[in-house]
């Protein structure tokens, strides 16, 4: 199963709508276990992992087991369902980590494969593929995305220095960590103000990865981006949402839709726009997970709401000074209600994870 949900890793944040899930298909050869089958969920959602499993395994697949990260699907469409593409290949056994809380999926899948005979073991390792599942189950539970706050911190507890633009807190290995959870988000959220201050390309530059960039969303309530901005003239080649609420007859709305970017329509809570119901915009896009990389005011809004699943801090060696923008949280000071869940060192950087307690 650690196998299994290590593979399912390859297409994280490609897979569209679906969760990126992994099947891999084991029988005793010679007296030990061998993987003869693997299947991840393709790019763009389609095929399943389960199908793309059992066609590499082939006749093999009977009387093997399958381990699966996923309970396996339960509902028809064009194509049957992966439950009973199990039941016809014949496999006698499905190791199962996570159960689909989809109502048309949940118990669903299991209660078909039992129902044919096959032994069905649940919950193996499922906090683990849990947790790289956690958009999905996030979209289908929560009825929004799982909203990860990015932030880099300097050593005198600040975020960047007034009227400086981008300000380098952490070095170079830290800042490839940073791409390379873009690389496996959805969606990358920032502020118009960090927007305008930093004029951001908010891509994945690591070599080889640069086409899984996420979709670049601005918060930009009266659409101050310039047309002339990173964001807004790499608009046809990676995806740029701006969420306003600024009329249809707008000239800015016009000008930027000129270079391809898209508008979610927003509401206004207060004078800002209101998070929660962007979330489940979001999550209607079908988008699983929002990377925040974007200024305090954001920051602390979303940790208002109770949107935020887990926090990335990331301490940087430097000082910023006197001119520099206090953090909104850092490891002296941490929101209530997140527990630790692993710290790293990059070189001289100190990266800290936590996630909001169940």
């Amino acid at each position: 199963m650690a196998a299994a949900i290590r593979l399912a890793r390859w297409h994280q944040g490609r897979t569209g709508s679906n969760p990126s899930v992994a099947t891999l298909i084991v029988r005793e050869i010679d007296g030990g276990p061998v993987i003869i089958g693997r299947g991840v969920t393709a790019i763009g959602g389609r095929p399943h992992a389960e199908t793309q499993a059992l066609a590499e395994a082939g006749e093999g697949a009977r009387g093997a087991t399958a381990f699966v990260t996923l309970e396996p699907c339960a509902h028809h469409g064009r194509t049957p369902p992966c439950a009973e593409a199990l039941v016809t290949a014949g496999v006698a056994r499905v190791v199962a980590a996570c159960t689909d809380p989809d109502d048309r999926v949940s118990g669903r899948g299991y209660a078909i494969l039992r129902a044919a005979g096959i032994e069905v073991c649940e919950g193996v390792l499922a906090e683990a593929a849990a947790s790289d599942l956690a958009g999905y189950l996030a979209r289908r539970t929560k009825n929004r995305p799982h909203v990860i706050l990015k932030m880099a911190v300097s050593a005198d507890g600040m975020i960047g220095a007034e009227g400086a633009g981008q300000v380098p807190i952490t070095a170079d290995i830290a800042r490839r960590q940073v791409h390379s959870l873009r690389s496996v988000s959805d969606v990358i959220m920032i502020g118009s103000g960090t927007a305008l201050a930093d004029d951001p390309e908010l891509t994945c530059r690591l070599p080889g990865l640069e086409g899984r960039s996420p979709i670049r969303l601005v918060l930009d309530r009266t659409l101050r981006l310039p047309v002339a901005s990173k964001l807004a003239r790499s608009a046809r080649s990676v995806p740029l949402w701006l969420a306003t609420s600024a009329q249809q007859d707008d000239p800015a709305r016009a000008a930027l839709a000129s270079l391809g970017a898209e508008f979610l329509a927003a509401e206004c809570h207060d004078g800002r726009l209101a998070l929660p119901e962007l979330m489940e915009d979001i999550a209607a896009r079908g988008a699983s997970t929002v990377l925040v990389e974007g200024g305090a005011v954001l920051a602390t809004s979303l940790l208002d709401e109770d949107l935020v699943d887990r926090l990335i801090l990331f301490t940087g060696a430097v000082t910023v000074g006197e001119r520099g923008v206090d953090a909104p949280f850092a490891l002296a000071r941490l929101p209530d209600g997140f527990v630790p869940v692993r710290t790293m060192q990059y070189g001289p950087d100190r990266m800290d994870e936590f996630e909001r307690q169940r």
